[in-house]
């Protein structure tokens, strides 16, 4: 088992390059930090290369060890590589995975469009899978999704269920051709959420955090909705309305 006990060692340097969506694209990797999202990514189709674990971190038996490179590091290395505040002790190196070939049939499907906060992105993910949806649709200009804020807002769920990257046009048109109503989120022109009826198959476009949908992809929407603000609120937060409408779409 190796060691590495100095964050001036050239692989951490390159594993601190993973921070940023062009090390991530260059190196074809991405970090996980944490127990919960480390066994998240372990349970799931991502392919781990290698676990870093401090003296101090006991990982659980049923994790396949034997099977992976793990690499000791000293607790200071393990606060170089990590971003959260206080670190749990071990980060896992994974390959970003091949973007799937999808086709539409049926099912519930969030698309969503230039939201760049990950902590929200990251929640709307996460609440896409509790509510059982398809699949997620990230459009251009969102953020990176395996940014490392956005993994740990998505709670592991990024891992549950597919999260592609994609034109939305196209996604809108091929939602149309299977024959699943999609909806878009306006202020204007926009029926109230609660105007429509539940629905077996779906398409939910979500919107920026201060310009919402842009003018093109609602045009092509079936029907546009809004969520009534009853006190004096501008808006919603992103993340809580997307829960709104995907539970009540649901049904």
């Amino acid at each position: 088992m190796r060691r590495i006990d100095s964050s001036k060692n050239e692989q951490i340097k390159a594993w601190k390059k993973l921070h940023t969506k062009k090390g991530r694209e260059k190196a074809g990797q991405f970090l996980v930090e944490g127990f919960h999202l480390v066994e998240e990514a372990l349970r799931a189709s991502i392919k781990v290369n290698t676990v870093l674990l401090t003296d101090e971190t006991i990982p659980p038996q049923e994790w396949p060890l034997a099977e992976l490179d793990v690499i000791m590091i000293s607790p200071q290395v393990m606060k170089e590589l990590a971003e959260t505040e206080t670190p749990q002790g071990v980060i896992a190196v994974c390959e970003l995975p091949e973007t799937p070939d999808a086709e539409i049939t049926e099912g519930k499907y969030l698309l969503v469009d230039r939201v760049q906060d990950p902590g929200n992105l990251g929640t709307m993910i996460r609440t896409a899978d509790s509510a059982g949806l398809t699949g997620v649709i990230v459009g251009d200009g969102c953020v990176d999704i395996f940014n490392g804020k956005l993994i740990r807002a998505s709670q592991g769920s990024i891992f549950h269920l597919p999260v592609l990257k994609g034109d939305l046009v196209d996604w809108v048109e091929r939602c149309k051709q299977a024959q699943i109503p999609v909806f878009g989120t306006a202020l204007k022109g926009a029926s109230s959420y609660s105007a429509i009826e539940p629905q077996r198959d779906f398409a939910l476009l979500m919107g920026n955090e201060g310009e919402g949908v842009s003018e093109e992809l609602l045009e092509l929407t079936d029907q546009n909705l809004y969520i009534p603000i009853y006190g004096e609120a501008e808006s919603l937060n992103v993340a809580v309305a997307t829960g709104i409408l995907l539970y009540y779409l649901r049904g």
